[in-house]
């Protein structure tokens, strides 16, 4: 920040006079220089639109707009709106669930208010167009418009009475901060004088290195330079310990672009300006593994000299003889299914704060898993796990990425050896290409009927690509095979996955661990089989749909087994678009129209191990009653739903209670927020610990189980018929965490280890969902359009039908990217605006369907939902293409080229 001027600038009403230099990006100068926070940052390129405000009331990006160009022109930004209050638009978002993580949310804000003064009646068209410069990769959009549509409405939204939460669209009990801009995130905070950090990273896949003249080169510039060798604990992490295998900081080779190598520190004046291109080091590039295939030559390198063969690990399921069973079968199809790496594009880039607060170095970022960043941490720097606290930051979308250590021990080094604070914020390039992908995957399958149509067998291979270190690749190889049957009755059933080290960049957690491609793969098929045994492809899946007692593929008898159920929701509609769309083809020749069908199940938390959840509620002696939600909320909502779980179990109003979130030195561990788990294992914890509380003040009160609670000032008053009985909170003792009452419930699912052949209980509980896709598809161009989704999904019992809504239909845009758009090629997509992913303008009607067959299991025979909705939405598109063009996609993405190749190949036989 040299060569500063005093510059002189009208903010939200305010003459502000800051000393920048005339190029400094407004976003920098409002963010750092004035506390403006509500301001966001996701690519510094324009790409993204989440810093976007209001210069002389015109949307501008402020990452793209020079302090100096301000000149007399008046800056708005989220700060401003609705002072002292929220306006009609931000209760709006609030009422329609249109925030989500939020990190988007103060650009959608203010490129809304530009358009609702120009007009108060715009069209859903002109709000999308108004809209579409702002990137959301979590709501799918439709909340958004829907908020902006709605703002003359300006009504309340619903605040239900004691006990009856389950089941209202109650509004996020932590969305005001989203709205009002105060909402604090990675980069959101942080003393003056802390520390800056930055990464040295390989340009390279595979290399060894050596550093220069290290010294001179940090005294010169007035910096501190950190390596491996600061590094005083075990240099590897992994989120299974198991197997821990990638450094904080590489040592003398690196295994993928973007790996880290060394930190620089400084201050911030100095670190913003410096130019680490002339850092000390020498690269000498080694030969890498870009594909599983060159990964499983004979006379490969080994990526990891543990790993032979570069295999991590395989997963495996066989149940009866499957190939017995297809050689018997009156129809077989076969077919392979390449993917390929798909980044998960959170508006957010990693960032966060590490400090000293006596012996205790605390940490504050963004994290989808407080306590395992906590033990990882530690284990690196060569701490006690009491040496360390989390306090997780709020979480600009994650979607299974954030589950990874990143920057935490990185900051946390810099902090241990300086006694600084230490702040580090990823570049949208940085995060890209140094954090975690979805795997790409080869899979082959062969799949057969009986001449009624019923599945007799399948035999599926699976290698997915997990990159240069473990992550999620155990995960992903284990649950897959489990799931590559779909929600179907397969007798006869071989899965094997492997997963297979590159040098790629590491593939991980990415919302359904790998059973959206495997998905793909059966679903596409399942098309071929119902036209072979002349059945319709609906009617198909509902004839081998699972159902209640019948055993999966692992041998598990199911119960609350809702797939039928959805399948059934689709069946008006799909028959009503089949006609449609045949009505429209016969008169257009050039633009075809198709629908598909694709199904979907997920095992709730992790595969056939422990992961349980503690959840504690507490009175203190003033009435203030504290739910402690260990579940990190991402932007799905976990602490809106877990909260009306608690609230009903133990019988208040919602409202009334006070969240604490998951701070590891306060908060009992809800383990990881991934893999769908939170409202089941999460949820089942705080039902049990608000049914606990309760029952110790029925107890005190010697009332019956129908009694009814009410808190006045320092007293709770329990009513039960016409008797009354209080108690006097502020006479009782107070408990080891400050609290007159409190209980404290774990749950950890009943599932068993699943023995050689993948035979047991890998889950307590499922969700299902169909989705049904219309499409269409330009015969010349290749082009696609999706016209709409509709989505049944099985939820158990609807906690909360808005979240429940966003969720799907965010996962439904991320499910359309993965078809149509999404391809991350190291090098050279590490950027918003070469990596695409949804726009506003992208995305098509979306119509939920929010089934309820409880499972006996989940709290309030709840299940999950937010991995299930992505699942079936790509093969689901497929589907369609195929149904509108007879194009047969083996590729994803199906890019326009990739689509009229297939148009071709077919024989641009679109007549169907």
């Amino acid at each position: 920040m040299k060569d500063g001027a005093n510059i002189d600038i009208l903010v939200n009403g305010a003459r502000r006079e800051v000393n920048a230099a005339p190029g400094r990006r407004l976003s920098d100068v409002l963010r750092n220089d004035l506390g403006l926070t509500g301001t966001k940052v996701g690519c510094d390129a324009g790409d993204c639109g989440a810093c976007s405000v209001l210069l002389d009331g015109e949307v501008v990006c402020a990452c793209l707009t020079p302090v100096a160009h301000v000149g007399a022109r008046a800056v708005e930004t989220v700060e401003a709106l609705g002072e002292p209050g929220p306006d009609a638009l931000q209760r709006a978002f609030l009422r329609h669930g249109a925030a989500q993580c939020g990190i988007c949310t103060p650009g959608m804000l203010m490129a809304a208010t530009a358009l609702i003064r120009r007009t108060q009646t715009s069209s859903r068209s002109e709000v999308e167009e108004a809209l579409a410069g702002v990137l959301c990769r979590c709501t799918g959009y439709t909340k958004i418009v829907d908020a902006v549509m709605d703002v003359a409405a300006d009504k309340a939204g619903p605040s239900p009475k004691r006990g009856a939460a389950i089941g209202v669209s109650v509004e996020r009990l932590d969305g005001l901060p989203k709205v009002d801009g105060t909402e604090l995130y990675g980069a959101d905070e942080g003393p003056r004088d802390a520390l800056w950090v930055r990464a040295i990273r390989s340009p390279h896949a595979r290399a060894s290195f050596a550093f220069g003249d290290l010294e001179n080169w940090a005294s010169d510039r007035e910096v501190i330079v950190f390596k491996a060798s600061d590094i005083e604990g075990q240099n590897s992490f992994s989120v299974i310990r198991a197997y821990a295998d990638q450094p904080a900081l590489a040592e003398k080779e690196v295994r993928m672009r973007g790996e880290a190598v060394a930190l620089v520190a400084g201050e911030q004046d100095v670190m913003s300006d410096l130019d680490l291109a002339d850092f000390p080091i020498s690269w000498e590039v080694l030969n890498a593994l870009t594909t599983v295939a060159e990964a499983c030559k004979e006379d490969a390198p080994r990526v990891l000299e543990d790993r032979p063969d570069n295999l991590l690990i395989a997963g495996h399921v066989k149940r009866g003889d499957p190939l017995d069973a297809l050689a018997g079968s009156a129809h077989v199809v076969e077919r392979t299914m390449d993917t390929g790496y798909v980044e998960h594009a959170y508006i957010e880039p990693e960032a966060g704060l590490a400090w000293m607060d006596g012996d205790v170095l605390n940490i504050r970022a963004c994290t989808q898993a407080p306590v395992m960043d906590r033990d990882e941490t530690a284990l690196i720097l060569g701490l006690e796990a009491q040496q360390v606290r989390i306090r997780p930051a709020a979480t600009g979308g994650g979607f299974g990425s954030k589950l990874d250590v990143s920057l935490q021990p990185l900051i946390g080094l810099v902090t241990l050896k300086t006694g600084r604070a230490a702040r580090m914020v990823y570049t949208r390039r940085e995060s890209m290409m140094s954090t975690t992908k979805r795997h790409p995957s080869q899979m082959s399958a062969r799949i057969g009927t009986d001449a009624e149509g019923r599945l007799t067998g399948m035999w599926f291979d699976g290698d997915f690509n997990t990159g240069a270190y473990s992550s999620w690749g155990p995960t992903v190889a284990v649950r897959v095979p489990v799931h590559a049957s779909g929600p179907y009755a397969v007798p006869h059933y071989r899965a094997k996955a492997r997963a297979v080290h590159t040098n790629g960049p590491v593939s991980g957690a990415f919302r359904g661990f790998g059973v959206p491609q495997a998905a793909i793969l059966q679903e596409t098929l399942f098309d071929e089989l119902a036209e072979a045994a002349g059945l319709d492809r609906l009617a198909f899946r509902r004839k081998n749909a699972l159902m209640d007692g019948q055993a999966s593929v692992c041998g598990q008898v199911l119960q609350g087994v809702g797939i039928g159920e959805c399948l059934d929701a689709l069946s008006p509609v799909w028959d009503a678009g089949l006609e449609a769309v045949a009505q429209h083809n016969a008169t257009h020749r050039d633009v075809k129209r198709g629908l598909g069908v694709a199904s979907c199940w997920y095992g709730c938390g992790n595969t056939a191990l422990p992961n349980p959840s503690t959840v504690r509620i507490g009175v203190t002696s003033d009435g203030t009653i504290v739910l402690h939600q260990g579940a990190m909320d991402i932007g799905q909502g976990a602490n809106t739903v877990i909260a009306q779980i608690a609230a009903d179990a133990f019988g208040i109003p919602v409202h009334q209670l006070t969240l604490v979130d998951g701070d590891t030195d306060i908060t009992p561990d809800c383990g990881k927020t991934s893999a769908s788990r939170q409202t089941v294992v999460t949820g089942k914890a705080a039902m049990l610990s608000g049914q606990a509380l309760r029952a110790q003040v029925l107890a005190m009160t010697n009332m019956g189980s129908e009694a009814e609670l009410t808190f006045e000032g320092t007293q709770i008053v329990v009513r039960d018929g016409d008797h009354c009985a209080r108690i006097a909170l502020e006479s009782l003792p107070e408990g080891a965490h400050g609290y007159v009452l409190q209980a404290e419930e774990s749950y950890d699912p009943p599932t068993s280890a699943l023995d050689e052949n993948g035979q047991g209980t890998p889950y307590a509980v499922y969700g299902y969902g169909a989705q049904m896709a219309e499409v269409e598809v330009d015969m010349k161009l290749g082009t696609v359009r999706v016209i709409r989704i509709i989505a049944a999904h099985d939820l158990g019992r609807v906690i909360n039908p808005l979240l429940a809504e966003g969720q799907i239909e965010g996962g439904i845009a991320q499910g359309l990217g993965l078809a149509l758009m999404e391809e991350y090629i190291p090098g050279r997509t590490e950027n918003l605006h070469d990596y695409l992913i949804p726009t506003i303008g992208d995305m098509p009607e979306i119509k939920s369907i929010l089934i309820e067959k409880p499972d006996p299991e989940g709290p309030y025979g709840a299940k999950g939902l937010g991995e299930h909705v992505l699942i079936p939405t790509a093969p689901a598109i497929l589907n369609a293409i195929r149904h509108a063009s007879g194009a047969q996609i083996t590729k994803l993405p199906a890019r326009p080229d990739r689509v009229l190749a297939a148009i071709k190949e077919a024989g641009n036989d679109h007549e169907r």
